[in-house]
């Protein structure tokens, strides 16, 4: 039996289960076995199989020779496509064909694997024969084990990898450390490995197959390696001509949020109201409610729901809440927009109501009002329609003139223009009428 650390699970029980199984084929020809692990393991899942399986190759008595051979070919063959220097696990494979504590039928095995891949010889009647047939009918004579400096100068072609050991690896425990309680005749009988198929030992190890399967689902590639202790840094000596960081004491009085569970039922009812009045026009009886509502908390018109986005369709609706609702934001940093919608709005009987409305109640920009003559004055001489062209130059010169009357506008700022207007649609009544207004006051 293994003591075993558990850290990171590396394989589950079903693909454990199934490495197993391959392990046991030591009666079947490798490259039987190869392809068989290559179509059971997607490519996703070899590594961590065959992290586990450089994990029991470690200790010399946890896998059979078969077994070991089999281990050794799935790790070399899972990662074999060339360059050599891409393989994750070459320098473990070249560790162990030059270890000299391995079988030499082991060291060949992995020699043989290891040039077949950079030789045009890939060693295919190698490959045909099972491993029992390969421990008992293979010469080891027949091969010479290379050094490490010949096998990897063969592997990696030539080119010089730098041997970079790690102290903290150095000074490393490995993960699987044998279990004192097992007597060592246990461990270190050749009995282990020469049994013939299906005979089980002497002594114990019949949870031998459990033992690897617990090792293959709960081991990992990693050791145990030495915490790095990094004492603290000493603190720097303060100089007199430092700055000093002053904590300066929080001595803040805190504000009590009076407009919390406040009522908010009054601006329910005006954001109801001005939801209804951008669909269609409210019945008088809310029209009222809205002003009273409104003139109780001016506030709430910043929290009725109203944007610039939606004002051409409270203008049509209910041209008379515009009104009072932009009135009510004229100190809104967001009037501009508004205005900006009015003026480049479709024109029509409710917008000029609109702005002459406002016009009287508050002080507009001239800029404002100015523009959105010429875009009345350009509305007019666009339309096609003369049926709709006539109704609208009346309503315009009606605007007009009342606006002149009531001096909201200098005339001298637009009198070209609109006599210019007045000239081009003279044959209506409304615009003679206007035109004899301008003629009068520019006598004065």
């Amino acid at each position: 039996m293994l003591d075993k650390r558990n850290d990171t699970m590396m394989v589950g029980a079903d693909e454990s289960k199934q490495v197993l199984l391959l392990l046991g084929g030591e009666s079947r020809p490798f490259d039987e076995t190869a392809a068989e692990f290559s179509s059971r393991f997607p490519r996703d899942s070899r590594f961590r199989i065959c992290c586990s399986l450089s994990v029991l190759l470690q200790d010399k008595k946890v896998l059979k020779l078969s077994q070991r051979l089999i281990a050794l070919l799935i790790l070399h063959r899972s990662f074999a496509s060339p360059p050599a220097l891409s393989h994750p696990f070459i320098s473990f494979l070249i560790n162990a064909a030059c270890d000299e504590a391995s079988g030499k039928h082991e060291r060949i095995f992995i020699q043989l694997l290891l040039l077949g891949s950079t030789s045009a010889n890939n060693n295919k009647e190698i490959m045909k024969k099972s491993p029992l047939d390969f421990i008992k009918g293979f010469d080891p004579t027949s091969v010479i084990l290379l050094q490490k400096e010949q096998l990897e100068k063969q592997c990696y072609n030539g080119v010089q990898t730098p041997n970079y050991t790690s102290l903290f690896k150095a000074a490393s425990v490995r993960n699987v450390v044998p279990d004192p309680d097992v007597p060592a005749i246990c461990i270190n009988s050749k009995e282990l490995e020469n049994l013939p198929a299906g005979v089980k030992p002497k002594y114990g190890a019949e949870n031998r197959e459990a033992s690897i399967t617990d090792l293959l689902q709960n081991s990992s590639f990693e050791s145990v390696k030495p915490q790095w202790i990094r004492p603290a840094p000493p603190r720097l000596a303060v100089f007199q001509e430092e700055l000093a960081w002053i904590n300066m004491e929080n001595n803040h009085e805190l504000l009590w949020d009076y407009s919390m569970c406040a009522d908010t039922s009054r601006g329910a009812a005006i954001r109801d109201l001005i939801a209804r009045a951008f669909k269609g026009p409210l019945a008088p009886a809310q029209q009222e409610q809205f002003v009273l509502e409104l003139a109780k908390d001016n506030k709430l018109v910043y929290h009725c729901g109203l944007s610039p986005r939606k004002l051409p369709d409270l203008v049509e609706h209910n041209p008379l809440i515009a009104v009072e609702v932009l009135s009510k934001l004229m100190n809104s940093p967001e009037i501009s927009e508004y205005f900006s919608v009015l003026v480049n709005m479709e024109m029509s009987l409710h917008s000029m109501e609109v702005v002459n409305r406002l016009t009287t109640a508050v002080d507009l920009p001239t800029e404002f009002v100015h523009m959105y003559i010429t875009n009345c004055i350009s509305s007019c001489q666009n339309i096609k329609d003369k049926y709709m062209q006539n109704r609208l130059v009346r309503l315009v010169c009606v605007f007009l003139q009342s606006l002149i009357r009531n001096k909201i506008i200098n005339v001298q700022d637009l009198f070209i223009e609109v006599q210019a207007f007045c000239i081009e649609f003279s044959r209506i009544r409304e615009a003679a009428g206007l035109f004899r207004l301008l003629k009068s006051l520019g006598e004065v």
